[in-house]
């Protein structure tokens, strides 16, 4: 069994000590280490004193990357790489903006939708509803964009398709850049307002599991329509409060 080692694990810079960037650097850290199949990571502390992220974080990290087969928790022996595959760093998301990012959603995630009621396991349906339920019942914002995102990958990767899923992940990437998520969590206003997310999200898995291609992407389409008109709404407010500022006076708060 080899052991991995910590040193050269990324240390959170400030304001980046969230769940999303613990998984962005444990994903980079997996397939820095060749994908090393049965090979322990570090535990939780050392992970969590390296990269000076809460031990919560990381844990929520894990888990998400356990979901995605990419890594197995044995109890009482440790966390130990699976499967995986591969994903390569990609420097879209310093030169795209949300827009672009939701024109692509548009047209990409639909039909992984359609895909995924043609050809989703059974348990992939069933774990699509227990994301959804770690969604509903999340208590901040960075535990509701990690179990989304992974809601969304699980979608994709039950679509079957390998090419489909690669490009879904470098959308994902994307959308994981810190400023990307802080628009979007300006857009959600909060978790107060998640209950309609989470019942499209329950509507897409529903069409899913009854096997209905076409409902499935239709209820994809309107979750992220309805997303993209309230980033669109959100960008034309802030660039009317900005328009409106008087140099030399504070902003309102």
């Amino acid at each position: 069994m080899t052991l991995l080692p910590d040193d050269d694990l990324p240390f959170a810079p400030t304001g980046h000590a969230t769940s999303t960037f613990a998984l962005d650097r444990l994903r980079g850290y997996i397939q820095a280490q060749g994908e090393q199949s049965g090979a322990r990571l570090p535990t939780e502390r050392q992970l969590s004193d390296r990269m000076g992220v809460g031990r919560r974080a990381i844990r929520r990290a894990l888990e998400v990357l356990e979901a995605e087969g990419r890594i197995t928790r044995r109890q009482g022996a440790g966390t130990f790489i699976g499967p995986a595959t591969p994903v390569d760093d990609d420097p879209l998301a310093g030169s795209t903006d949300f827009l672009e990012i939701m024109e692509v959603r548009l047209r990409l995630e639909p039909q992984l939708a359609a895909l995924a009621a043609l050809r989703a396991k059974p348990a992939q349906i069933a774990r699509m509803y227990e994301l959804s339920d770690r969604i509903a019942q999340s208590l901040d914002a960075d535990e509701g964009e990690l179990w989304d995102g992974a809601l969304h990958r699980q979608i994709a990767q039950a679509g079957g398709n390998t090419l489909f899923l690669s490009l879904f992940d470098i959308v994902n990437r994307v959308r994981r850049d810190e400023a990307w998520q802080a628009v979007r969590e300006r857009a959600r206003g909060g978790l107060p307002g998640h209950a309609l997310p989470v019942a499209q999200h329950r509507a897409i898995i529903d069409a899913i599991a009854a096997r209905d291609p076409t409902g499935a992407a239709d209820q994809m389409r309107t979750h992220l329509f309805m997303l993209q008109e309230k980033l669109i709404r959100l960008g034309s407010a802030e660039a009317d409060h900005a328009a409106n500022i008087v140099p030399g006076q504070p902003a309102e708060a």
